[in-house]
């Protein structure tokens, strides 16, 4: 048989054609003619440790690049171990193809070893979800599998694969179909005008900006925008970056579990003009708890119907040229840098408080301060599920996008060691942090032998407290009192090394950064493990609690 004469060799010059780099996954023996395939192609395979690390992987992937991540696994139990990544890229618009081996069409229909029903498993988390009936059908199914995922608002797909079909004989002549692309729409004239008649008769007018700027690249549009009109911009968790967090009208980030310094300006806001922003990053009514201020979603597609996030204009269309067009329709300059200083000189009075606390162990207000001055303004942190989460995402100065990397869609634990791996593929150029609680660390820590094996240099920074903090943090908020959350954890210098990544622990809060640094230079995977203490968490939310409007 000629190399272009099985399904599995025209499944890989299909992903070639759509210019996947990397497939990250397991393989099988469902699906080995499609493992031995890859070996001949442009396509570097990635073999992990665990399914869900290879979803994540391939999440981080599409997220950094826009173009679909590819996480592969067998059948079954493989296929199901995908489900939390690909989760977390449909909640997070992330684009992912997933692709599963399935038991043979001669005895899919009956009751069989393996057999699970994978398409319907995957159907409600993903935007397409298929299995493939015959080998003909691979250029076309998996050519939809990459359109849909990355089409705006982008996510996950799925697409089972029979080990028959995967095996079977196809005419030579099959071929990959061409990769088509889906070009922004221009924004509606009428709509501009009415959106900017809403912000002229506006008196405090406030920009939100989400994840989908990000993904539009907007930044440098809606830097212009807030800047023609004087226009104060606060960021989701997601968001943050789009809008550089040292800029005069930067406002810093909203998502945190109590009232934060940015909620103050949208309580006093009368309108709200939302720039690629998805409800599941942050709940409306955070924002607009009497759902009385007037909304202008400016977003790729329509809005999602919530009861506190009333649109008063939609414009669909390019980010970019919305916003362009909206600036030059909108006749008017508001005062928003007060409000952003304010806010700004809080926030950097808390970093300059985390510089100077020596306490060990160490403050989560020193680590944050601490990564910061470590990482340069264009390398990438991910800041895993937890408390970690909540303390980066709020106190880290971001200044451009994809920098700073959550879950906030699924808010998922465990990505961010997977994740680091696939950052450093997808950005060669710059250093790659995972920042990760003890707990998080343990869910894929073994993703650390992947990254050694396949020579991926990231640095791992373990915030140890050996317990689930950030679930008792809201235990103690709302209960007075915590269980459950603690537990046990191995010398993780010792498990680094087991692994051949290098290990470092931080025995004072004068080490970090120095430590820091010399791992972050390291050409090879490091970890870095600091005890941290945790009892600022409840000093924070009393604070912010105890704090009226500070305009």
């Amino acid at each position: 048989m000629s190399t272009q004469a099985d399904a599995a060799r025209l499944l890989v010059r299909i992903l070639e054609a759509e210019g996947v780099e990397y497939v990250f996954g397991i393989p099988g023996e469902e699906n080995i003619h499609f493992v031995d395939a890859l070996r001949e192609s442009s396509i570097r395979y990635v073999l992990v440790r665990h399914e869900q690390g290879a979803a994540f992987m391939a999440e981080i992937y599409g997220r950094l690049t826009g173009r679909a991540g590819v996480a592969s696994a067998t059948l079954g139990p493989g296929a199901i171990n995908l489900q939390l990544g690909v989760a977390d890229a449909q909640t997070n618009s992330t684009p992912v193809v997933a692709i599963s081996a399935q038991v043979g069409l001669d005895r899919i229909y009956k009751e069989s070893h393996q057999i699970v029903d994978l398409v319907s498993l995957f159907r409600p988390i993903t935007k397409w979800s298929e299995l493939a009936p015959t080998a003909e059908a691979l250029p076309e199914m998996v050519r939809k599998a990459f359109k849909v995922a990355q089409t705006e608002r982008p996510g996950a797909v799925y697409l089972a694969i029979p080990e028959d079909v995967e095996s079977a004989p196809v005419p030579a002549t099959l071929a990959p179909l061409k990769v088509d692309v889906v070009r922004p729409q221009e924004p509606s004239p009428a709509q501009i005008a009415r959106a900017a008649d809403v912000i002229a008769m506006a008196q405090r007018p406030i920009v939100l900006a989400g994840h989908g700027a990000t993904r539009a690249h907007a930044g440098e549009a809606l830097v212009q925008f807030a800047e023609r009109l004087g226009v104060p911009v606060a960021t989701t968790f997601n968001g943050k970056g789009v809008f550089p967090d040292d800029h005069r009208l930067a406002l810093g980030a909203v998502g945190f579990m109590r009232h934060d310094y940015a909620n103050f300006g949208f309580d006093l806001a009368d309108v709200l003009i939302t720039v690629g922003y998805e409800l599941q990053e942050f709940d409306p009514v955070k924002i607009n708890p009497n759902a009385d201020k007037k909304i202008l979603h400016i977003h790729s597609g329509p809005a999602e119907v919530d009861d506190h996030y009333p649109v008063s204009v939609g414009v669909q269309g390019d980010i970019s040229r919305t916003l362009r067009q909206l600036a030059d329709a909108v006749h008017r300059r508001f005062d928003g840098a007060g409000a952003g200083e304010k806010i700004r000189r809080m926030l950097r009075a808390e970093l300059e408080q985390g510089r100077e606390e020596n306490g060990f162990p160490l403050s989560p207000r020193r680590v944050v301060s601490d990564i910061r001055a470590a990482m340069g303004r264009h390398d990438i942190v991910l800041a895993d599920t937890g408390a970690v989460k909540m303390w980066m995402a709020r106190m880290y100065p971001t200044y451009e996008p994809n920098t700073l990397l959550v879950s906030n869609g699924l808010s998922s634990m465990g990505f961010s060691v997977p994740g680091a791996v696939a950052a450093k593929l997808a950005r060669p150029d710059r250093r790659v942090l995972a920042a990760t609680g003890d707990g998080a660390f343990l869910m894929n820590s073994q993703e650390l032998e992947t990254a050694v094996r396949e020579n991926i240099p990231i640095t791992v920074l373990i915030w140890e407290d050996g317990a689930y903090g950030l679930i008792g943090w809201k235990m103690d908020l709302e209960l007075g009192r915590s269980s459950n959350i603690t537990f046990g954890n191995p010398d993780f210098v010792a498990y680094a090394e087991s692994f051949g990544a290098r290990g470092y622990r931080v025995t004072s809060a004068d080490e970090l950064l120095p430590t820091l640094r010399k791992a972050l230079s390291d050409d090879g995977v490091s970890v870095v493990t600091v005890p941290v203490d945790y009892s600022a968490n409840l000093e924070l939310t009393d604070k912010l609690g105890e704090l009226t409007d500070p305009f």
